[in-house]
C-alpha cells in the first residue's frame, strides 16, 4: 500500500449492516483483517437479515478476487462497482487489502481486529489508519490504544435529527397580504388556491401549512412548480361531519394526518410521534374507512419488526398470524376503541370486532420477500426498527392501488447499531419528502391521557 490515500479498516458489524460498504470509500483503500473473515463465515447460515447481508459480503469479495485473479492479492484489489448493483459514488475508486496472516492468537474477536490495525498502523506509519465499526465499546478500546476510529455513517439521512422534515410549516400572518393575486376555484366541492411563491417559502409536495390566530387556515401543497403553488383547502376532521371511521382529530397534527390517509393521490404516508399520539389509532381507522365504506382498497394488511423491548420469551406456536399475534397489541387495543358501539360511527355500531379482524391481515416481515401487494393498505408499525434496505424491500412490495402507511417513534428504537439518523424511518421520511404522492405528519402531542403525558415528560 502505497500514497496519501487513507486506508479504512472494516469491521464485521459494518459489513453486515450495510455489504455495500465496501464500495463506499470512495479513492480510499480498504482493508479487512482475518478476523472479519472468520466472523463473516460464522454469520453466513440462517434466513436472517445478518445472514444474507453476509453471504451477499462473500459474493462480493469473490466475485473481486476472480476479477484480479491474475494479480498477487498483496497488491490489492480494484474496489469497482460489482455486477448487477449501480452505486451512486464518483469513478475514484480505492483498492481491497487482505490481512496476510491467520493469527494463532485465539482471543477475543475484537482485540484481534484491533490488534490488525495497530499492525497495520505500524507498518504503514505515512498514511491515515481508520478503523470503521459500528461497535461502541471497539471505538473506546481503539481510542484507549491510540486508533484513529468511526461509526460507519454512510447509510446516514440526516447529519441531526433535529433537521428532519416535519411536514408542516406555520404561515406568516401578512401572507394573504403577501400575495395579493392569489387565485381561488372551488371544484368538486374542495376550495384551491394558486399563489407566487416567494423564496422563501421553501415548501415540498403535499405539506401541510397553517395560519393560526382569529383568521385560522390549514391548507396542503397540491402542486409545485418554479414559480407558482397550488394550495388546497383541508377538511376539518375535528368536526362530526367529518369524522373517519367515528373517530375525529383532537389537534392540528392529527387534522393533517387524516388528510392525508384519506386521500387516494397519496400512496406513500409517514407518521413519527410519541408514545400516545394516536399513529396507530388513526391509520387503522382511515384504513377501515377506505376498506369497509369506500371499498377503495380490499383489505387491511399489517406488519411490524418482530423486536422485543425486554427479554424474549422463546418460540411461538401456531400459523404466522397467530405467531405475529402477541406482537400486534396496538392493534387489538384500537380495534376495540373503533368497534366500540357508542363510539364507533354508523359503521361501528353494525360492525363487530369479528367483522373488523376479517379484514385486517397479520403478515411477518421475514416473509414479505418476493410478494406484491395488489389495492391492500399496508400499515408497517414500529417502522424505526427497520434498517434502510429492509424498509426499501417493504415498500417495493406495493402493487397497482396500495397505500403504505409507516408509523413509528424514534425514541423507541430498539434494534442494535441503528439510531435516529440511520433508521429506515427516518430515511424514507427524507428521500420520499420531494414526491408528489407522499405525505410526511410529525404527531407532537399526546393524547392518551394526562397520566401518560406526564410520564412521557418526567420519565
Amino acid at each position: 500500500m502505497t500514497g496519501s490515500k487513507r486506508i479504512y479498516a472494516l469491521d464485521t458489524n459494518v459489513l453486515l449492516h450495510d455489504p455495500t460498504s465496501l464500495f463506499r470509500f470512495a479513492e480510499h483503500d480498504v482493508f479487512i483483517p482475518m478476523t472479519v473473515l472468520e466472523e463473516l463465515d460464522e454469520k453466513k447460515k440462517g434466513a436472517s437479515e445478518v445472514s444474507r447481508n453476509g453471504r451477499q459480503v462473500s459474493r462480493f469479495l469473490n466475485e473481486l478476487i476472480e476479477r484480479g485473479k491474475n494479480h498477487n492479492l498483496s497488491e490489492g484489489l480494484e474496489l469497482s462497482n460489482p455486477q448487477g448493483i449501480n452505486l451512486k459514488r464518483d469513478n475514484a475508486v480505492g483498492r481491497l487489502y487482505f490481512e496476510q496472516r491467520i493469527s494463532a492468537n485465539r482471543g477475543k474477536a475484537d482485540n484481534q481486529i484491533l490488534a490488525s490495525v495497530m499492525d497495520l498502523r505500524d507498518q504503514h506509519a505515512d498514511r491515515d489508519v481508520i478503523l470503521v465499526t459500528k461497535d461502541i465499546n471497539l471505538r473506546i478500546k481503539a481510542s484507549i490504544e491510540g486508533v484513529v476510529a468511526e461509526d460507519y455513517e454512510n447509510d446516514r439521512a440526516l447529519d441531526d435529527f433535529s433537521l428532519l422534515y416535519t411536514g408542516a410549516a406555520e404561515l406568516s400572518e401578512d401572507f394573504w397580504n403577501r400575495h395579493p393575486e392569489v387565485k381561488s376555484w372551488t371544484e368538486r366541492g374542495r376550495t384551491f388556491y394558486k399563489v407566487h411563491r416567494h423564496d422563501d417559502e421553501d415548501w415540498y409536495p403535499n405539506q401541510c401549512l397553517f395560519l393560526p390566530g382569529e383568521n385560522e387556515v390549514e391548507l396542503r401543497v397540491l402542486h409545485l412548480d418554479d414559480v407558482n403553488a397550488t394550495l388546497v383547502l383541508l377538511d376539518d376532521h375535528s368536526h362530526a361531519n367529518h369524522h373517519v371511521w367515528g373517530i375525529g382529530a383532537r389537534n392540528r397534527e392529527q387534522n393533517f394526518a387524516l388528510n392525508a390517509l384519506m386521500d387516494p393521490d397519496v400512496d406513500f404516508v409517514t407518521l413519527l410521534g410519541n408514545a400516545g399520539t394516536g399513529k396507530t389509532l388513526l391509520a387503522l381507522a382511515a384504513g377501515l374507512a377506505q376498506v369497509m365504506d369506500q371499498q377503495r382498497y380490499r383489505e387491511i394488511i399489517m406488519t411490524r419488526a418482530t423486536v422485543s423491548v425486554g427479554e424474549d420469551i422463546g418460540f411461538l406456536p401456531g400459523t404466522e398470524e397467530e405467531k405475529m399475534t402477541p406482537w400486534m397489541g396496538a392493534l387489538t387495543d384500537n380495534l376495540e376503541v373503533l368497534a366500540n358501539p357508542e363510539d364507533g360511527g354508523s359503521w361501528g355500531r353494525q360492525a363487530t370486532n369479528d367483522l373488523l379482524a376479517s379484514r385486517i391481515k397479520i403478515r411477518s416481515l421475514n416473509f414479505m420477500r418476493g410478494r406484491t401487494f395488489l389495492s391492500r393498505y399496508l400499515i408497517i408499525d414500529e417502522a424505526q426498527n427497520l434498517t434502510p434496505k429492509q424498509m426499501k424491500t417493504l415498500i417495493t412490495r406495493a402493487g397497482p392501488g396500495t397505500k403504505i402507511v409507516c408509523l413509528g417513534n424514534v425514541e423507541q428504537i430498539d434494534t442494535p447499531y441503528l439510531t435516529e439518523t440511520t433508521s429506515g424511518l427516518t430515511y424514507a421520511v427524507d428521500r420520499f419528502k420531494q414526491w408528489e404522492h407522499s405525505a410526511h405528519i410529525t404527531l407532537r402531542r399526546g393524547e392518551r391521557s394526562r397520566l401518560a403525558d406526564f410520564a412521557a415528560e418526567a420519565l
